[in-house]
């Protein structure tokens, strides 16, 4: 079995459970109910054996157990709700039935069945016996007008088709004490009938589980009608035969959909739920809890939460529960907590990924060929620190970006420190002003292909300086001029890095079309449709001049 961290544990397993020992054992100290006997003020101890017992241990997959034992036991200790709540409705079951018969009826035709054996007597022509052997059973065409998919509440899925008609091709032999022979056959099968109910939950590793209870299925009439040299013959005793083989077709009916459900099991177990968005960060999408199903919708509560990469360290804030609208419009709603957020603000933040230097070229390129929209300050401080003295731009997030999202209203509030330095020639690095500040900024939010993707703009700049000095006239220029790099050097270097988004759940070959995004409070709020996509291509990347963006309250609308 192969590791869902795959190659992302670049360094040893105590290396992750002591940080996480570290990083959870105030909260669990202040947890009375999780003391365990010989324990007293420090119920966390107990765990210690286990993890040094996994640093021992080379394989992944011991990883991987280690990590998951950790995290019942931190589930044991606290609350854990979702970061990204999944909402399918009835409509997107109406359009699975619609989708799916597609994507069976591909499957089906390249799906080899197993074969039919069976012996009968054909006692009207006095023969003791006939073994027949159907091979090579390829379904070519079929009809299901009257199928269903409805939510069992509590349970699962409930299938249902009825009326429906099958075109199979075959290789027979048949063999008697009289004769033998081979030969090809069309079997029409009618008045098929299945129902059944797909039973919804999740595995340990947070993995979801697909399981058929109540299955029935049955076949009401079969046609078998022979070719080759004796067709005529027999053909005449075609319709004995036909009573058996309908008897052998429904008791490998349900078997064969059981086996479709297990491998599609299989499948479901290879899903990547730890999935590594770029060098600095991995996010959870494992399932926390079975999911939840009513007579109107089911819900998938996933995880949602960043780590960083080399250190997969839980956020040191809990995740707070939120609620999906009453909505039955779109197929699929998908609710992004502002703990998805907060939780990457953290991660990114501890990766060091908020540090970075802009040179020279990098703020001529922003900042110059936007000089005349700011009269000639800009003008003048490009010319005496860009053009006669090369210099550098150094921007440190000094905590992590706070999220707050407000009904209408996403910010991010950047708590950073800059630091300008010159670069002469052959000369050490001087350093010009080194200041704190908070840069506050909008985030507009769309989707493209698969991932949300989101942009900053600056909104409001602000220098970390006593209340008393910000009158200043000097302080006011200085802190224009370091809100205009900002805005014309950082802001899109950042944007440049956030167009890669993040991925969005979906299954294989489903597309997100008609998408809204609405930013509520707590949680953004997106409301999409699906499309199949029959051909093999993959999903990719539209182009933004299909993007609607709408102040306030943002949209995204894709290309179907």
């Amino acid at each position: 079995m192969v590791s869902i961290f795959g190659d992302y544990i670049p360094q040893s397993a105590s290396y992750y459970f002591i940080n996480l020992a570290d990083e959870f054992k105030a909260p669990v100290e202040n947890t009375s109910t999780s003391k365990a006997e010989g324990t007293e003020g420090a119920p966390w101890l107990w765990i210690l054996p286990l993890l040094e017992m996994c640093t021992k241990m080379a394989q992944v997959q011991v990883l991987w157990g280690c990590f998951l034992l950790w995290n019942l036991y931190i589930s044991s200790a606290q609350a854990i709700y979702p970061g990204i709540k999944a909402r399918a409705t009835q409509r997107a079951l109406d359009y699975a039935v619609q989708a799916g018969m597609e994507m069976i009826e591909q499957m089906a035709k390249e799906r080899k069945l197993p074969d039919l054996k069976g012996s009968e007597s054909l006692e009207f022509v006095k023969i003791d016996y006939v073994n027949y052997n159907f091979t090579n059973i390829k379904i070519n065409a079929f009809s299901f007008p009257n199928t269903s998919l409805s939510f069992v509440p509590g349970v699962g899925i409930k299938a249902l088709t009825n009326h429906g008609t099958t075109n199979i091709s075959t290789d027979w032999e048949v063999k008697s004490p009289l004769f033998q022979d081979t030969g090809a056959a069309d079997l029409f099968l009618s008045g098929v009938y299945f129902t059944g109910i797909v039973v919804l939950s999740r595995n340990d590793f947070g993995h979801p589980i697909l399981k058929l209870q109540d299955c029935y299925a049955q076949v009401s009439h079969a046609d078998v009608s022979f070719s080759g040299e004796l067709s005529v013959l027999y053909n005449s005793f075609a319709e004995p035969m036909e009573k058996p083989i309908l008897k052998k077709l429904n008791e490998m009916l349900c078997p064969i959909i059981t086996g479709e459900v297990e491998a599609l099991n299989a499948n479901l177990s290879m899903l990547e739920v730890l999935r590594k968005i770029d060098n600095y960060t991995l996010l959870d999408y494992s399932l926390i809890s079975s999911p939840e199903i009513t007579e109107n919708y089911f819900d998938l509560n996933l995880k949602g939460v960043f780590y960083p990469l080399k250190s997969l360290r839980y956020p040191p804030f809990p995740s707070v529960p939120f609620v999906l609208p009453e909505r039955r419009d779109s197929m699929l709603y998908i609710g992004i907590s502002e703990y998805f957020f907060k939780s990457a603000s953290y991660a990114y933040f501890t990766a060091g990924a908020f540090s970075f230097t802009l040179t020279t070229k990098e703020i001529s390129n922003h900042l110059l060929h936007n000089s005349q929209a700011h009269g000639n300050m800009l003008s003048r401080i490009a010319e005496l620190y860009i053009l006669s003295k090369p210099f550098m731009v150094q921007v440190m997030a000094t905590e992590p970006p706070v999220i707050s999202l407000l009904p209408g209203n996403f910010t991010l509030d950047i708590p950073a420190s800059i630091m300008i330095l010159t670069q002469p020639e052959n000369s050490t690095a001087e350093t010009i002003v080194s200041m704190d500040f908070v840069a506050s900024t909008n985030v507009a939010l769309a989707i493209l292909g698969q991932r949300l993707i989101c942009s900053l703009s600056l909104n409001r700049f602000r220098l970390s300086l006593p209340e008393s000095n910000r009158g200043n006239i000097e302080v006011l220029r200085f802190e224009n001029i370091l809100s205009s790099i900002l805005h014309f050097g950082v802001l899109p270097l950042a944007n440049a890095k956030l167009q890669q988004g993040f991925p969005l759940p979906n299954p294989h070959k489903i597309s997100l079309v008609n998408s809204d995004i609405e930013v509520l409070e707590g949680f953004l709020l997106i409301s999409t449709d699906l499309k199949y996509k029959t051909s093999k291509q993959q999903p990719g990347f539209h182009g933004w001049e299909d993007l609607h963006l709408i102040s306030g309250q943002w949209s995204g609308k894709p290309t179907p």
